[in-house]
């Protein structure tokens, strides 16, 4: 029996063939850090279910588990020397480590043609499958997953203790104003199993529009390299109510907003979860902000950088 397992954005084939019923999680477990390196105390396989639809513990045996061959598993989990390496300050730290500032190179790139006809043949190509019909009179709200709603990294017996707090009261207080749509640079089966495990797929108090994956981004030359951006027009195009002057993008890296940088908004990243949970309230903070722009005519109107600021005046 082969599993595919997903972590760190890579997925790996992971043959446990040679196991028997009376093996368990850990032997698994076992596997996969063959494949991963990560320790088996520190992966965290999210939808590794019993047949009983209770999750798996270490000591459960794999007669017990609802598993069959080809299954894709999300895991979370890092490698002893990622956390060393994380824990220990290099001696050649920056100061400052500059993410609010787009080079000139990066504000020309959402008027020049060569990117532009990118995002041509992104609407000529993607489909955007709804999972809710547009509602009239809201404006849109696109949101990042991983380092915005949900640490991806960070090790938990349960997907909901890496969950961003105050996740689903934001989410419903969001969709009274406006449609929401998730867009994560992954495919979108993780997109759908991590609205799946964080309870947002079936929650009764507010629905998504739409998942948008990884294909519909586009891929920009900068100073830096490389790098793949999320383009608004392509949302845009395939719905007609929305554009720049009612819609507002938040993620936790800024260059994903070069082709529309009025609209976006850097929320500040969520990681180490644990330690963090908390004295985040960033998602309150960012609520009433929304709250407060709903009625504006025109988004192009407001800087989104000062938007802590605006909330403070607007008390």
């Amino acid at each position: 029996m082969i599993l595919k397992v997903k972590w760190s954005g890579t997925e790996y084939l992971v043959d446990i063939s040679d196991l028997v019923d009376t093996n368990t999680v850990i032997d698994i477990k076992n596997k996969v850090y063959e494949k991963t390196e990560v320790q088996p105390d520190r992966q965290k396989i999210l939808n590794l279910k019993q047949k009983n639809g209770k999750v798996a513990a270490d000591t459960t045996t794999i007669s017990q588990l609802n598993v069959k061959d080809g299954m894709k598993l999300m895991m979370m989990g890092s490698r002893e020397e990622t956390i060393v390496s994380a824990n220990t300050k290099p001696d050649d730290l920056p100061e400052v480590i500059d993410d609010l500032e787009f080079t000139e190179e990066e504000v020309e790139a959402q008027h020049d043609p060569v990117y532009l006809k990118k995002v041509e043949r992104r609407i000529d190509e993607y489909e955007l499958k709804f999972i809710n019909p547009p509602r009239e009179g809201r404006k849109l709200l696109v949101l990042d997953i991983d380092y915005t709603l949900f640490d991806h990294r960070s090790v938990a017996e349960q997907a909901g203790e890496l969950m961003r707090p105050y996740l689903h009261e934001f989410l419903e207080a969001a969709y009274d104003d406006y449609d929401i749509i998730i867009w994560s640079a992954t495919s979108l089966k993780w997109i759908e199993e991590k609205m799946r495990v964080l309870g947002v797929t079936d929650n009764p108090n507010y629905k998504i529009t739409a998942h948008v994956d990884d294909s519909a981004m586009i891929s920009v030359h900068t100073g830096k390299g490389v790098v793949e951006v999320k383009p608004l027009p392509v949302l845009w195009a395939k719905l007609s109510q929305y554009d720049a002057t009612n819609t507002i993008m938040f993620d936790d890296i800024r260059r994903n907003f070069i082709m529309n940088p009025q609209s976006g908004l850097r929320i500040h990243s969520f990681r180490n979860a644990h330690q963090n949970r908390s004295s985040d309230r960033e998602l309150l903070k960012l609520s009433k902000y929304l709250k407060l722009i709903a009625r504006l005519p025109d988004f192009l109107k407001l800087n989104h950088r000062h938007w802590e600021d605006y909330v403070r005046r607007h008390k």
